[in-house]
């Protein structure tokens, strides 16, 4: 019997089963940065993020500041690699949300301690960042590049530093993930109490989804919007009114 399995242990197929194995383990351990090789490695801005930001989206900024070397390091990353026409759309999303998001902590960095980005001149009109020799601005990310891609749910991924904002996800946006994290993050905002009050009859809501009303209606309604992702249905007469916003820094 042990020649038996011995034989079995160091049989091809055995031994092609295991190597089958510890490969699948390995694609899940690098889930993060196996975006097709044409696009650009995330990863270190995912340890980052799972280094310095809580489940439930706090900050740590002296922690960022700490790390600024390894944020530049990741900065460099984006810079050297900007999308082009061999994207797909998920992967020239993913880059422009973390682009957006990598900024916004490297702004607060720069000018930490405040307790406020408004704290900052002109924090998202001043291009202070460049992308394959071009200079950009935390605006022109968003409105002029993410928001006509026709994706409303890049509002509740995008972070501007602040209580009321969405939390900052801690693990970077994937080409092969972006699905599944734009509908957790959704689902995670509308449903966060201390960001929206949603009943069947009325709903006092973000001022995200009154800045940005159009982009939530493409397709109906804002309440219809909101019930693809609410826990609570709510009724399409419902009340609708918006919170004001807190713009204290989210640490």
């Amino acid at each position: 019997m042990k020649k038996i399995i011995i034989a079995l242990l160091f049989s091809p197929a055995f031994l092609f089963a295991n190597e089958i194995a510890t490969v699948q383990n390995n694609t899940v351990d690098q889930e993060v940065s196996i975006d097709d090789a044409r696009n650009v490695d995330h990863s270190k801005w995912n340890t980052l993020l799972k280094k310095n930001v809580s489940s439930t989206g706090k900050v740590n900024y002296k922690g960022f500041l700490r790390d600024k070397k390894e944020l530049e390091s990741y900065l460099d990353v984006l810079e050297a690699n900007t999308p082009n026409s061999s994207w797909s759309r998920n992967a020239t999303l993913s880059y422009w949300i973390n682009v957006y998001n990598a900024y916004t902590v490297k702004l607060i960095v720069d000018n930490y301690p405040v307790k406020s980005i408004k704290e900052i001149s002109n924090p998202w009109g001043k291009k202070f960042f460049k992308l394959g020799g071009k200079s950009y601005s935390l605006e022109q990310v968003e409105h002029e590049i993410l928001r006509k891609m026709g994706e409303p749910r890049i509002h509740f991924a995008i972070n501007c530093a602040s209580y009321s904002c969405p939390n900052l996800l801690n693990e970077a946006y994937t080409e092969a993930k972006l699905s599944k994290q734009l509908a957790a993050v959704a689902k995670d905002f509308i449903n966060d109490r201390t960001k929206n009050t949603i009943t069947a009859s009325s709903v006092n809501i973000s001022e995200i989804f009154n800045w940005f009303g159009g982009d939530f209606k493409t397709k109906g309604s804002i309440v219809d919007f909101l019930n693809q992702y609410s826990t609570v249905k709510i009724n399409s007469n419902a009340k609708i009114t918006f919170k004001d916003y807190n713009w204290t820094l989210n640490e």
